[in-house]
């Protein structure tokens, strides 16, 4: 289970106070160390789901160029792997929490990949701007009513040849979520599972 302090990290502006923690991971050869803080989501580990979408799922490489959207990006772990492995794409990491914000830019800064990086709240996103990519460990504990509204804002600005990737806990409904996915137009493969995840890969 993520660690989710004080509040539900999707809280916009969390009230709790900002306990400072490191966390660290490795990723297709890369080591990371990151900053993360309660009241965002999973701050005292990286999140086995984000783990398991980053292990199984197939990451950019040096030849991705285009914009990559780290959707729900919390402190950047997503990001982080998304801007290092490819060096010649830019990622938009959007959330709506303000303390996960500023982790992400903390630490996109000290990876030094801020120069592709825009770190910023949905609201903030031009409307026309399209993605390659979309990645996320969408937040399913919202309901399913705000995940749909939230998916169904994001996903159409796919480009026509763009994937998302996502990683759902079979427990927390990844077949109907799949289900639902079909029922508004897209295809929907189930790529690969491991420790009750299922990791989707949706097209238009």
């Amino acid at each position: 289970m993520a660690i989710v302090t004080g509040e539900h990290y999707f809280t916009a502006e969390p009230g709790t106070a900002a306990r400072d923690r490191e966390i660290s991971f490795s990723v297709a050869g890369h080591e990371f160390t990151l900053a993360a803080a309660s009241g965002v989501f999973s701050a005292g580990r990286l999140d086995p789901g984000t783990a398991v979408l980053l292990r199984k799922a197939p990451l950019p490489d040096e030849r991705t160029e285009g914009v990559l959207l780290d959707l729900g990006c919390g402190y950047g772990p997503i990001t982080a792997v998304l801007a290092t492995v490819a060096p010649r794409a830019h990622v938009v990491a959007v959330d709506v929490n303000e303390r996960a914000r500023a982790l992400a830019r903390r630490n996109v800064a000290a990876l030094q990949l801020d120069s592709r990086v825009r770190v910023t709240a949905p609201d903030e996103v031009e409307e026309n701007l399209l993605f390659d990519q979309v990645w996320s460990n969408p937040p399913i504990r919202v309901g399913k009513e705000e995940l749909h509204s939230l998916l169904l804002r994001w996903l159409p600005r796919l480009k026509p040849d763009g994937v998302a990737w996502l990683v759902v806990a079979k427990h927390l409904g990844s077949d109907s979520l799949s289900a639902w996915l079909v029922a508004q137009g897209y295809a929907v493969e189930r790529h690969a599972s491991q420790k009750g995840f299922r990791i989707l890969r949706v097209t238009r």
